[in-house]
């Protein structure tokens, strides 16, 4: 009987329809030891003779994917994997699968709830009333008829692009191949990058990392930005050099932002974003609404029975398809 590990910190010893996806299959299932964040040794450790995991954000380099040789599939609960070392993934027959279709909705909720949070100090005020200090005198800055320029037109970035339409907002993207329909009925300008950035009142990023995107907002770009501007991060800690941020920050030209992912993961105790005022860092719980974990756990269970089956799923799950040639069950 294949042995399913399942990794995903927000599902761990928790139950869900994901799990009768699993046993209805004829598949075992169990859990790391400890609820945390697994380390390379402690994937290695804990993957030892499974045929697949339920994924979270532990990483798959090419060394922990040479010390587990009956591993058959790495299913993404989410849609990132760049803690997954695709092509040594696929060199050694290694399926990589993520779930598109389950966590755009809630993401795309948690990024304007940081807008929000973020452009009217929501945190700031709300501990000082708690302390007592009923503070009225500074200003905020509003939503309605402000420039949102949203890096990435994909599910995510769309489902923002219609939550702040509701809001009033001007919309501006750079995405490579926009969906056509969507830009006219939304009525987003598409532009380059640093237009975008030079356009936008608030800029919120929902674009994959990789080499060409890693610090794409740098010393350079966040000069592009509009003075007083806000950065909203809800993609991956890498799209963001955080020094330079932080000069930005320090020298006001940015007026905030909100982030739900860091470089490191967690972060230091004493990471100066988490101290800066008007900076909202949530602990990459984005996608972790009830209703979206339970569409990627789901999602992320069939990939894995369909895989180990002898069925490829649908759409865009498989991240690397040249492994179907080499693949074996």
């Amino acid at each position: 009987m294949s042995k399913v590990l399942i990794t995903t910190e927000a599902v761990r010893h928790r139950p869900g329809p994901h799990l009768a996806v699993l046993t209805d299959a004829g598949f075992e299932y169990d859990y790391p030891q400890r609820n945390v964040l697994l380390t390379e040794d402690e994937t290695l450790a804990a993957m030892q003779g499974c045929a697949a995991s339920l994924a979270g954000s532990e990483p798959y380099t090419d060394r922990v994917l040479a010390g587990l040789p009956e591993l058959r599939v790495i299913s993404r609960n989410g849609v990132g994997y760049d803690r997954i070392d695709v092509a040594a993934a696929t060199r050694r027959g290694v399926a990589v699968t993520i779930t598109p279709e389950g966590n755009h909705q809630a993401v795309a909720e948690h990024a304007m709830a940081l807008l929000l949070a973020v452009s009217r100090s929501i945190v700031s005020y709300a501990v000082a009333t708690r302390e007592g200090i009923w503070r009225r005198s500074d200003m905020h800055l509003q939503l309605r008829g402000k420039t949102l320029g949203i890096v990435g037109l994909g599910r995510i970035g769309r489902s923002v692009a219609q939550r702040a339409a509701a809001f009033g907002m001007r919309l501006v993207a750079c995405e490579t191949f926009p969906d056509a329909q969507f830009v006219a009925r939304y009525e987003v300008d598409v532009m380059e990058l640093d237009q975008l950035l030079a356009t936008a009142d608030y800029v919120t990023l929902h674009t994959p990392m990789g080499p060409d995107t890693r610090e794409l907002i740098n010393a350079r770009t966040l000069r592009l930005m509009k003075p007083g501007s806000v950065l909203i991060n809800t993609a991956r800690g890498g799209l963001v050099n955080e020094d330079a941020l932080l000069a930005a920050l320090r020298s006001g030209h940015l007026a905030g932002a909100g982030l739900d992912v860091l470089q490191a993961e967690p972060p230091p105790a004493d990471h100066p974003l988490l101290k800066w005022p008007n900076v909202v860092v949530t602990p990459h719980i984005a996608s972790f609404d009830t209703q979206g974990v339970e569409d990627m756990s789901v999602g992320a269970a069939r990939n894995i029975v369909d895989i180990l089956q002898g069925r490829w799923p649908t759409g865009c799950a498989l991240v690397n398809p040249e492994v179907k040639a080499t693949w074996r069950r």
